[in-house]
């Protein structure tokens, strides 16, 4: 008797099954959800546990390109340790987790424009202005030394002069040197004999 043959899988049934996997891992993207399982003791099935980990195929190239909210995946891999399942009962840490979720989708843009855009150069610091240069005096130019000839004496000797007595003689003085021409003028001359004489009256 021949074996009987299996059934060819319906495709069907394979198209509804890869529906619901996606549907329920996309469900992981959303903190208040995970609390929600922890607090109604899915995380202590060891089954469900073993689910967790078979979801875990959706990290390979040829399925990630259907998943539309890519937190999923970042929470599947989180709900493989035992210490997170437990964690995410709390109220609190569902808050925490949800708060930072938020804050990664308000930044994200601009966090990922860092890295993309390409950096401006940066701005070249002006370079600092040289010192002026001492202004260089130039050399006094030499000053060219002059001699003064010497005065040639008049044809009348006159009496030499030394040194200290450069300044000019006075006439009665230069008068009364022997050998000059110019005669030593009387005082009573000058003064019309008035000095020495009493004149007549009527």
């Amino acid at each position: 008797m021949e074996p009987e043959a299996m059934p060819a899988p319906d495709p069907n049934d394979a198209r509804q099954r890869f529906l619901l996997e996606l549907e329920f891992i996309q469900c992981l993207a959303n903190p208040t959800y995970i609390h929600y399982l922890a607090q109604n003791r899915y995380f202590e099935d060891e089954a469900f546990i073993g689910y967790l980990k078979y979801l875990k195929y959706w990290q390979r190239p040829e399925y990630i390109k259907y998943i539309m909210y890519p937190h999923c995946l970042f929470f599947l891999e989180l709900l493989q340790n035992a210490n997170f399942r437990n964690a995410m009962a709390h109220p609190a840490s569902k808050e925490v987790a949800h708060r930072q979720q938020y804050f990664f989708w308000k930044n994200y843009r601009n966090n990922r424009l860092k890295h993309i855009l390409p950096r401006p150069p940066p701005e070249p610091t002006p370079a600092p202005a040289p010192a002026p240069a001492p202004a260089t005096v130039p050399p006094a130019a030499p000053v060219p030394s002059t001699v003064v000839p010497p005065v040639a004496a008049p044809s009348s000797s006159l009496p030499p002069m030394s040194a200290a007595g450069a300044s000019a003689m006075s006439p009665m003085q230069f008068a009364g040197t022997p050998g000059t021409n110019i005669p030593k003028n009387d005082m009573r001359n000058v003064m019309g004999g008035q000095g020495g004489r009493k004149r007549k009256m009527g």
